[in-house]
């Protein structure tokens, strides 16, 4: 079966040996859960400010689909910090051991950095990444997104522009090189201490810092972290006593996410298809955003393997009001590796999860678009993040049905009993407008 996407175009079924596989080995609904996510570059600490959010969003979660939702204490330690969520609905109840993955230590070793080794650096991942034909890439993919890469290094262009003219101007009224001088350090250091800070510059080219140092050398800290965690994978798809385990990459972390999964599957190259399903959910993912750098060959390389591993299904979820996302692309077709098999890829509609005030208000705040990903919805969607984590319909499911788990929760929040799931893995278009 072919579907069109959002620009009219025919697109051709995902692999019908992976739909196979996938149909088989999971089931519909889950009783038990186990989640890993890996966030952006977002420096969320204290962790207690994470599950605070969690909180937040998960009550819009039970507003929306009419359910109960409660939560463990938060657990913490250097690796990850966990909780466990339970929902319930008339005629059902999940338990879900959620787990967020930790590298804010990573990204405060950044956030660190004095000003004058920040904005140096910063320059040099601009233009590697130009050089590398990672720009090009961006602008022939989705030009929104090379706006997003611009953006930081041309408003600190303006801030010397700025700077610059101010010293230009002083001689003009006195003819003093001092007073020129004074001048553009002046207004250099009122745009660094104010516009500079207020949009979050700073973030932002550490955020490119770190792209280019993961590219060209990799962390250690992150690489030792993502050891450990694969270790705990391959030891939880076999002892956990979950029926799903789902990972899931938000931005920047799909990107880690794929090096997670690779390191796991080198210790377990059965990964998922022996033990418990394993779901790899990218979400507003910037896979792209390394892979699409000539240097990136070992993460190009930890892609393919991830995608063509017959135990994990891989969902590619992508908005196209969010710049910070690639939108309706094939994410191995752009990095010019096989795309069958490859991910399912589905198009999100933000606004038809928003009530239409909440919508309107946001859509000119681009990170806070970018983070409805992991965010409760206002109105029932094919897209929920916290249907995927802690509903009952497994995440599998709900990436390979065109409609989510719309059609199997009721008004009251109930299971319906809908005939013919099984064969669902056998029928899911590889591309799908939600």
């Amino acid at each position: 079966m072919n579907h069109a996407n959002a620009k009219g175009e025919s697109l051709p079924t995902f692999n019908d040996s992976v739909h196979r596989q996938a149909g088989a080995e999971a089931s519909t609904i889950v009783a038990k859960r186990l989640v890993f996510h890996l966030g952006g570059y977002d420096p969320i600490t204290p962790y207690v400010v994470a599950q605070r959010r969690f909180v937040r969003e998960l009550a819009r979660f039970e507003r929306t689909w009419s359910t109960k939702a409660s939560m463990g204490a938060l657990e913490e330690n250097v690796d990850q910090a966990k909780w466990s969520v339970i929902t319930k609905g008339p005629n059902w109840q999940v338990e879900s051991d959620y787990r967020l993955v930790r590298w804010d230590d990573v990204i405060e070793d950044f956030s660190g950095q004095t000003i004058w080794r920040r904005v140096p650096l910063g320059i040099i991942a601009c233009l590697d990444f130009i050089w590398s034909g990672a720009l090009w890439g961006y602008l022939r993919i989705n030009w929104h997104y090379a706006v997003f890469f611009l953006y930081p290094f041309v408003m600190f262009g303006l801030f010397v522009a700025a700077a610059c003219a101010a010293g230009a101007y002083a001689p003009l009224r006195e003819d003093s090189i001092a007073l020129a001088a004074a001048a553009g350090v002046l207004v250099m250091l009122a745009l660094m201490l104010g516009p500079w800070r207020w949009l979050h510059l700073d973030m932002l080219f550490d955020d490119w810092i770190f792209a280019r140092d993961y590219v060209r050398s990799g962390n250690a800290n992150l690489e030792k972290r993502l050891d450990n965690i694969a270790r705990e994978l391959v030891v939880a798809a076999h002892s956990s006593g979950a029926d799903e385990i789902v990972v899931v990459g938000h931005s920047l972390g799909a990107a880690l996410a794929v090096n997670l999964l690779d390191r796991a599957l080198k210790l377990e190259p059965s990964l998922g298809s022996t033990g418990t399903p394993i779901t790899f959910l990218s979400i507003g993912s910037s896979i792209l955003k390394v892979g699409l750098h000539r240097s990136a060959s070992r993460f190009r390389a930890a892609v393919e393997r991830v995608a063509k591993a017959p135990g994990i299904l891989w969902g590619d979820f992508q908005a196209r009001i969010d710049i910070m996302n690639f939108y309706d692309v094939d994410p191995m077709a752009e990095m010019w590796l096989p795309s069958k098999p490859g991910p399912v890829i589905r198009l999100v509609e933000l606004g038809r999860m928003l009530e239409h005030d909440v919508y309107r208000r946001m859509r000119l705040r681009f990170y806070r678009l970018h983070s409805q990903f992991v965010s409760g919805n206002d109105k029932r969607a094919s897209y929920d993040y916290f249907m995927l984590v802690c509903g009952p319909v497994s995440a599998r499911y709900q990436t390979l049905a065109s409609d989510g788990a719309l059609s199997m929760i009721g008004e009251d929040g109930s299971l319906k009993d809908t005939p013919g799931h099984a064969a669902l893995s056998e029928r899911a278009p590889r591309t799908c407008a939600l």
